[in-house]
């Protein structure tokens, strides 16, 4: 089986010692050198909010637990992208609510990322059992080869006894929800950040940054542009929000669209609607609205908004915020 170009050493160390950067565990104690000794390690970095890393979760889920007695030790490593993204009461929640089940060694001060000199979510580093690197995936996606190498490295470290399943078939995965495969022949809109920092084709006048302004969504938006309408501050991660009846417009061609959202005081949910070319979404409504296109921000995560379940095609997107108090980080599409 072809093998990883540049066969690399882990992290000074070895993979324990980066670990020991964690500044929190869920689901395990600290793993240390003995208990990775002999182990092929998966290493994947991640933020809960990141689509990319949702769509690969089922799979993260697959290997763990087919692999797990032939001596795979799955180790997720959140690092935080956005601020309530340090929060462990936010991390633990998302852990429990994707029902991750592996251990995950907590990142807020990117001590593992930076052992790894990683610069992506998410990232999946595998290594073997002789502490050699051997394989690393950027993003989603090529899972059949990812599989494949992980049973290779098992092969070579003479992991069969026990075997959860000692077949070399792939894993098969149900990935329903905001976890199921994006329609890539259809999607053309990217990820936008929505605070200055980072944003693109915003349409509205100015922005204003850093305090509180007026802003009017143009007649038409074109392709990929987004819009803000009433009062917003325009952050440097994120647009806030202190009156209701404030929107987001975005003109979009994706099957789905998903925002990530957070209650500016955390336990206060605020009510939003949507419409879709100015109409309830009906059947084309996300697991986070109904077909009237009404939801609630209660958490700080991404929300699933649309799904179409028919052709797509160009449309405008549009969300009122029915009470004050939210912040929207950015657009992803699927």
């Amino acid at each position: 089986m072809d093998r990883s170009p540049g066969l690399r050493a882990a992290p000074r160390g070895g993979v324990a010692g980066a670990l020991a950067g964690a500044t929190g565990w869920f689901n395990s104690a600290p793993l240390t050198a003995p208990d990775l000794h002999g182990r092929v390690v998966l290493i994947d970095f991640w933020t809960y909010t990141c689509i990319n890393w949702l769509r690969s979760l089922p799979y993260l889920r697959a290997w763990a637990g087919r692999y797990r007695r032939r001596g795979l030790a799955v180790v997720g490593v959140p690092t935080p992208e956005f601020g309530f993204e340090h929060d462990l009461g936010n991390v633990q929640r998302a852990v429990e609510d994707l029902r991750v089940g592996f251990p995950v060694a907590i990142d807020n001060d990117y001590a593992i990322w930076g052992a790894f000199a990683n610069q992506y979510w998410p990232a999946l580093y595998l290594v073997d059992a002789q502490g050699q690197r051997r394989h690393h995936r950027f993003g989603e996606g090529d899972y059949e080869r990812s599989e494949r190498i992980i049973q290779q490295l098992l092969d070579e470290a003479g992991a069969h006894d026990g075997a959860d399943d000692p077949s070399d078939d792939l894993s098969e995965v149900d990935a329903r929800g905001v976890e199921a495969a994006a329609d890539w022949d259809s999607m053309r809109s990217p990820e936008n950040y929505l605070g200055y920092g980072r944003t693109e084709n915003f349409a509205s006048s100015g922005p204003v940054l850093d305090r509180p302004s007026g802003y009017a969504i143009p007649v038409r938006l074109r392709l990929n542009e987004w819009a803000l309408a009433g009062e917003w501050t325009v952050q440097r991660d994120a647009v806030g929000q202190d009156q209701p009846g404030a929107r987001i417009a975005c003109r979009f061609h994706a099957r789905d669209l998903h925002l990530v959202l957070a209650p500016a005081t955390p336990g206060i949910p605020v009510r939003f609607r949507i419409t879709i070319d100015g109409r309830p979404p009906g059947a084309a409504h996300g697991s986070d609205a109904d077909g009237d296109g009404e939801g609630t921000v209660s958490q700080a995560r991404l929300y699933q908004l649309v799904r179409q379940p028919g052709p797509v095609s160009e449309r405008t997107f549009e969300i009122s915020f029915l009470d004050p108090g939210v912040r929207a980080f950015a657009f992803t599409f699927g």
